[in-house]
């Protein structure tokens, strides 16, 4: 799905105050704190609560693989002053049905400040840059209010609503279904002037902009 550029743990995104890096072991207390909240956990539906140690372990590992063989990119969220200090995690990756598919996550202390809306803009305009896709899809429960705001944010357009496993919640939860396709996306540029996103492999691009 992602090309060579993205296969590189050195590769990056940056925005006007986050930095979007590859997963590291370091970062798996952070993750184990965080992503086990139970009201993070809750809306995702492959986080488990309590979150174990060696699950942080493994999902790093997992995501790691799946970046350097292109087959997804998950990216750890950071300040931009703080590069070492995760503060949730965003990726794009296949579905059931083999869709590029955009989840996030974003741990508690940091609710409320528009970083999930500015680190999924980052994605999105990264998935559309470096590959050839047409479209995203995404979820969010229907408890969840914020997070549909934040896909609304970024130009995604509800497609209906129904059931969804969630194997960590032990059952199914009616979810409410979001997809953004290339041509929505190109018109969004609104967003395009609020700051540049950058990589280590280039110098900033006009197609990679991203804001609060």
């Amino acid at each position: 799905m992602f090309p060579d550029l993205t296969r590189d743990d050195v590769f990056r995104l940056e925005t006007r105050r986050l930095w979007l890096r590859w997963p590291r072991q370091a970062d798996a207390q952070a993750i184990v704190r965080l992503a086990g909240e139970k009201a993070v956990a809750e809306m995702t539906a492959r986080i488990p609560h309590p979150l174990d140690p060696l699950q942080a372990d493994d999902f790093i590992l997992q995501a790691r693989r799946d970046n350097a063989e292109g087959r997804g990119l998950t990216m750890a969220v950071t300040p931009r002053r703080q590069p070492q200090t995760l503060i949730g995690v965003v990726g794009i990756e296949p579905d059931a049905e083999d869709a590029p598919h955009l989840g996030y996550w974003l741990g508690m202390p940091h609710w409320g400040q528009g970083f999930a809306t500015e680190a999924a803009r980052a994605m999105i305009d990264a998935f559309f840059a470096y590959t050839e896709g047409v479209e995203l899809t995404s979820a969010a429960r229907v408890v969840n209010p914020a997070s549909r705001r934040v896909l609304e944010k970024c130009g995604f357009a509800a497609v209906g609503s129904g059931l969804q496993a969630f194997p960590a919640r032990g059952g199914v939860f009616p979810v409410d279904h979001f997809r953004l396709d290339r041509r929505a996306w190109d018109s969004l540029k609104t967003w395009h002037a609020a700051g540049l996103v950058f990589d280590r492999h280039r110098t900033p691009s006009e197609g990679l902009c991203t804001g609060a």
